[in-house]
């Protein structure tokens, strides 16, 4: 598959899972990459450096949200800066990110994601680039 394939839906999901979503959800193959742990301000940055981050696949995408796939189980509630690298766009889209739900499986975790609405994020251009893959599918 190719970064720029899109299909609707997963043919995985439960009839009960489908019926909670409010928006198609389109598989992609692109990744995320959550901040976990920012750098300490107090201390001098070296080129290069960041704090703890955890790079994790992305199984399906809507202009909400995203499931994750995780090595790590992450907390509900908790809020992450994010990355995510889709496709054929040349930049990352720079996000905020609120975990909603975690649950384990055979290959880590799932994990439910929403995109959480923000002027200082790239949230616009993000649910532009979801809508132009559906059009495109």
């Amino acid at each position: 598959m190719k970064d720029t394939d899109y299909t609707f839906g997963t043919q995985q999901e439960s009839a009960a899972a489908l019926e909670k979503r409010r928006q198609y959800r389109l598989t992609a193959r692109a990744r995320i990459t959550l901040e976990l742990e920012a750098n300490d301000p107090g201390f001098a940055q070296q080129p290069g450096s960041s704090g703890r981050e955890l790079v994790c696949g992305i199984r399906d995408i809507s202009a909400s949200g995203l499931c994750v796939i995780s090595e790590e189980c992450l907390p509900e509630g908790a809020l992450f800066p994010a990355s995510v690298s889709l496709g054929s766009h040349l930049e990352p889209f720079l996000l905020t990110v609120e975990i909603v739900w975690c649950q384990q499986n055979e290959a880590g975790y799932l994990v439910g994601v929403r995109i959480i609405e923000s002027d200082q994020t790239a949230y616009v251009e993000w649910t532009e680039a979801v809508a132009s893959a559906l059009d495109a599918s």
